[in-house]
């Protein structure tokens, strides 16, 4: 800490030590066309920033309502961000407490179940609050759980094997709209199916087109009551306004059509060539509006990490000292639990600029100091990637928009309603702001015409993103035969249409896609001739992975059985990685890893047999790299976190990942502890190796 303390005090002596022109050079040196201008229309938006009169809190109708009926029956909650969702999760977490009831709040990421952890210890107590993530497991058997859905998933095809009831009898899902989710939609949609009719459901959601549709499904698959309680309007204003390549903030609108100067842009080439020629925007330009029209703090959203890393450098010295407001201070304080940060080459940036940049590519903790960094106000801006705007919540002033496309984790592609609506839902903070602001800028990434139309629709309806996989399959097999899993599977989202012809359409696809996975399960003796897990099948259940019959595999091959800690550990890096993306490793991590090479060819070559297979029958084969066994193998070593990232070129935010979830794979082979002692001692020996800071 003394060396993040002197940090600190050097960057504050040298501001001192600078003289007030010295100071005045800070800032952007512009041409006078290019000084920051409003257009009169703009000015009633301007005239609306500002903190509101402090009000004693008093509940909006629709959180009466919902906290009314879920003390009933099950509730949908659809409103927009920052409405006080947390209220009603909160209030009704203390009637069923009362009650002597048992509470289970669901998020879909364990960075939230955190955030919720720490918010809920410090209002209930922490006696009365355990987490499970994966990562943590503590306090599980307090009357208010926190966790991620997949955990919750997975304790009820636990409860559902053994026939015991789940101490549960409130399930609060937060960020519902998640039902929809390309990649985690499923989880979402086995636990409205699996949890018992007596446990009352609690959906959050930002606001939902087809609130209704997905209350008359609960309705449908539950046999039971469900409301929906929706709320319109947003608590903080939100005004959409636009800068002209010449710094002239306009309006966006006028009604509902563009308003006249940004018409007047897309018809003028020269406005387009002007703008659009330069491939990244002038962001002391931007910030020099932001702080003209006092829109700050910001939230910047761009394409990629390199964007957002690249806008952080190019960004001038804040005008605020870093003592100011006990900035420092607060730095140092969260730091703490951290040390490594100090070590960030962002660091210096961090208090220099009062600016952070967020994304995937960092490490969890620094996005954690970045994140409370802005939620208490001591940053003017961060730079982020659109993946902020679903997951993390630290609201700013205004929203600035430089592009109408994002990167969906494979190729770039235009943003939905959804995705706007979520972006531009974190401008304006409650009980802070009178308003909230987004500005668009134009850019050679920006389609006006499609972000008006996203504007004036409401959000994309969820669909339901249901499907088939190995895990889901035997894991029901324990508790269900075949046609009850068909069954399970008819109560499908997807399945529940007005059109009955629709309806039995996709019953009968779900249904068949299961008999596709039931005949490979029986062929591989997973599964016996009745439809009930064999032995192998019992044990291969308990491995909730994304490919448990890979895994499978090479256990019963012995694959596993003499292999040491490191070894295990890397062998597993493999099958955690969900994109094709090859990364360069040094020569000398080549050089050390190379008897780790034989074991990893040998282990492809045990699968390749059941590779063949699982092709040969239509299903997907992940593509098994070796670049991530030689990274995680060289962090299981207990190097430093330092020398894994000079021997591998993945950002910090990808390998950290990649050894987490690695990490969350070992624990799957601690359930096997009864079947393979040695193997479940090996992976928790392993499994201490990885979990160490700066990732703990």
């Amino acid at each position: 800490m003394k060396a993040l303390r002197k940090k600190i005090i050097d960057s504050a002596e040298k501001r001192k030590k600078q003289t007030w022109h010295q100071r005045k050079k800070w800032k952007p040196v512009v041409q006078e066309e290019s000084i920051p201008r409003a257009h009169n229309a703009v000015l009633p938006l301007l005239a609306h920033i500002g903190k509101p009169e402090p009000t004693p809190f008093v509940p909006d109708p629709f959180q009466i309502e919902a906290l009314e009926r879920i003390l009933r029956e099950d509730v949908v909650v659809s409103a927009p961000t920052g409405s006080g969702k947390t209220w009603i999760a909160v209030q009704a977490a203390k009637e069923y407490l009362v009650r002597g009831c048992g509470i289970w709040y669901a998020t879909p990421l364990k960075a939230l179940s955190n955030a919720k952890y720490e918010e809920f210890g410090e209002i209930f107590g922490r006696e009365r609050i355990g987490i499970l993530t994966g990562d943590r497991k503590e306090n599980p058997d307090a009357p208010i759980i926190v966790g991620t859905t997949e955990i919750l998933r997975n304790q009820l095809y636990d409860a559902m094997e053994s026939g015991r009831d789940l101490a549960v009898d409130i399930v609060i899902l937060d960020e519902a709209h998640y039902l929809g989710d390309i990649d985690r939609g499923v989880v979402w949609e086995e636990v409205l199916i699996y949890l018992p009719e007596r446990v009352r459901v609690l959906l959050l959601s930002a606001t939902i087109s087809n609130a209704e549709d997905v209350s008359r499904w609960l309705m449908h698959v539950r046999k039971t009551t469900c409301s929906v309680v929706q709320a319109t309007e947003r608590p903080v204003p939100l005004h959409v306004m636009f800068l002209t390549p010449q710094n002239l903030l306009t309006p966006f609108f006028r009604g509902s059509r563009l308003f006249p100067k940004v018409q007047s842009y897309l018809k003028t080439e020269k406005g387009h060539r002007r703008f659009g020629a330069s491939p990244f925007p002038d962001m002391n330009r931007i910030m020099s509006v932001l702080r003209e029209f006092q829109l700050l703090p910001a939230i910047i959203f761009l394409k990629s990490r390199a964007d957002c890393d690249k806008a952080l450098e190019s960004l001038n010295p804040s005008p605020l000292d870093p003592e100011e407001g006990g900035f420092s201070e607060a730095v140092m304080s969260e730091s703490k639990n951290f040390p490594e940060l100090s070590a960030q080459r962002q660091f210096d940036q961090l208090l220099t600029r009062r600016a952070g940049s967020h994304h995937a590519g960092q490490l969890p903790g620094w996005r954690l100091l970045i994140e409370r960094m802005m939620v208490a106000g001591h940053l003017e801006v961060i730079f982020s990637t659109s993946t902020v705007a679903a997951g993390v919540n630290f609201p700013a002033r205004t929203v600035v928009l430089l592009q109408s496309d994002r990167f969906n984790g494979r190729t770039f592609v235009d943003m939905t309603s959804t995705d706007l609506h979520q972006m531009t839902g974190r401008a304006g903070r409650r009980g802070m702001d009178n308003a909230g602001f987004t500005l668009i800028i134009p850019g050679r990434y920006m389609d006006l015409p499609l972000v008006r139309e996203l504007l004036l629709s409401e959000p994309e309806p969820l669909q339901s993103r249901i499907g088939v996989n190995f895990s889901m399959v035997l894991n029901l097999l324990l508790s269900h035969d075949p046609a009850g899993v068909q069954e399970l599977l008819g109560y499908s989202f997807s399945a529940f249409h007005v059109n009955p012809k629709r309806a039995e359409k996709v019953k009968r696809f779900l249904q068949t896609n299961f008999r596709k996975h039931l005949s490979l399960l029986q062929e591989l003796n997973y599964i016996d001739e009745k439809g009930v897990p064999t032995h192998d099948g019992r044990w291969a259940a308990r491995l909730r992975l994304d490919h448990p019959l890979l895994i499978a595999q090479l256990i019963r091959e012995r694959e596993f059985s003499d292999l040491n800690s490191k070894q295990l550990a890397a062998l597993m890096a493999p099958f955690v990685m969900d994109k094709d993306k090859e990364i360069v490793i040094s020569r000398e991590l080549w050089q050390r890893t190379n008897p780790l090479w034989k074991r990893f060819r040998s282990m492809l070559q045990k699968l390749k047999p059941l590779a063949e297979l699982l092709i040969n029958r239509g299903f997907d084969v992940p593509n098994i790299m070796f670049w991530p066994a030689a990274a995680v193998f060289l962090w299981a070593e207990e190097v430093e976190w330092g020398e894994l990232i000079e021997n591998v070129d993945a950002d910090e935010g990808d390998l950290a990942m990649l050894i987490l979830r690695t990490a969350d794979h070992l624990r799957q082979l601690l359930s096997l502890e009864k079947e393979e002692p040695k193997l479940a001692a090996t992976a928790a020996k392993a499994l201490s190796s990885l979990m160490r800071a700066p990732l703990v």
